[in-house]
């Protein structure tokens, strides 16, 4: 079973930049992604990346943050600048047999139809 681990998160102040790790504990051809949950809020998706290395992003980063990957394609990484309170959350990388299309939505709707990581915190002041 894919095995994954964030790291990177932290406190930062709005306009700031912070970037994420996420180690995979064995590479397959799996879509990875980038996912968060805020208080009372639905988990959504962030990012996205295929094993063809093609990227989605939701509307509200796209532009701000930058999804890639190593060459090894065993750490994923998640490029965030340009950060606003609104992206105070819980960030999970995530990795899944679907295709990009469906991804945010299977995984959202669906916990289980994917591996995760445990999360880790980002925190923008203003």
């Amino acid at each position: 079973q894919v095995q994954l681990a964030e790291s990177g998160g932290g406190s930062v102040q709005s306009g700031g930049s912070l970037t994420l790790s996420c180690a995979v504990s064995e590479y397959r051809d799996y879509t990875l992604g980038w996912f968060r949950q805020a208080p009372g809020k639905e988990r959504e998706g962030v990012a996205s990346i295929d094993v063809d290395d093609s990227t989605i992003y939701a509307e509200s980063v796209k532009g701000r943050f930058t999804i890639f990957r190593d060459n090894a394609k065993t750490t994923l990484y998640l490029q965030m600048t340009r950060l606003q309170s609104e992206d105070t959350a819980v960030y999970y990388c995530a990795a899944g047999a679907h295709p990009p299309s469906v991804f945010f939505d299977v995984l959202v709707r669906r916990a289980d139809a994917g591996h995760w990581g445990q999360g880790t915190q980002v925190t923008v002041s203003s």
